[in-house]
């Protein structure tokens, strides 16, 4: 199937000029969803993940049925206020101005072996942004899962040495 057509193109949203990725119809279709996490899981399956940390929120659609196929943990990572317990936080900039990211300080022990997971790879703030929550945490980040990637952003740069990929690049 091809997973790139089940996505629609939404111009000038959130603000104009920019050509947002709508993964959502992608969701709504059971084959193409189903392959998505599949493909998403074959890259990922010999990888002896404890935990999967996703972030908000569509990172949370493509996260939790990795944990479950994985037999691994859920962790979300959220925008302030979200999360209920104690936590710890991360600012990081976007391509039109910062944002902030949360994780419970008791949701990764030391030494899991995580990986994190979004639904689109831009610029790459806010996954360098949970990644620096696992390391904070003293976990060790194992790899980085997207199922989209915008090739002109460069975010891949930003995510240096980690094993990161992505299903589909626009």
């Amino acid at each position: 199937m091809d997973l790139a057509a089940c996505i629609r193109d939404i111009p000038d949203f959130p603000k104009k000029g920019i050509l947002f990725k709508d993964l959502t119809t992608l969701f709504q279709n059971p084959g193409a969803f189903h392959e998505a996490v599949d493909a998403m899981y074959a890259r990922v399956k010999g990888l002896q993940i404890d935990t999967i940390v996703a972030i908000e929120s569509r990172g949370f659609i493509l996260g939790a049925p990795l944990a479950y196929q994985l037999n691994a943990g859920f962790v979300p990572v959220r925008k302030p206020g979200k999360l209920p317990g104690a936590t710890i936080r991360v600012e990081y900039d976007l391509e039109y101005g910062t944002n902030i990211l949360e994780i419970h300080t008791d949701a990764i022990q030391a030494g899991e072996r995580v990986l994190v997971v979004d639904d689109l790879l831009a610029t790459g703030g806010s996954a360098k942004a949970a990644i620096e929550l696992v390391e904070r945490l003293n976990a060790k980040v194992v790899g980085v899962a997207f199922l989209v990637e915008l090739l002109a952003l460069r975010g891949m740069s930003k995510l240096g040495d980690y094993n990161a990929f992505s299903i589909i690049q626009y």
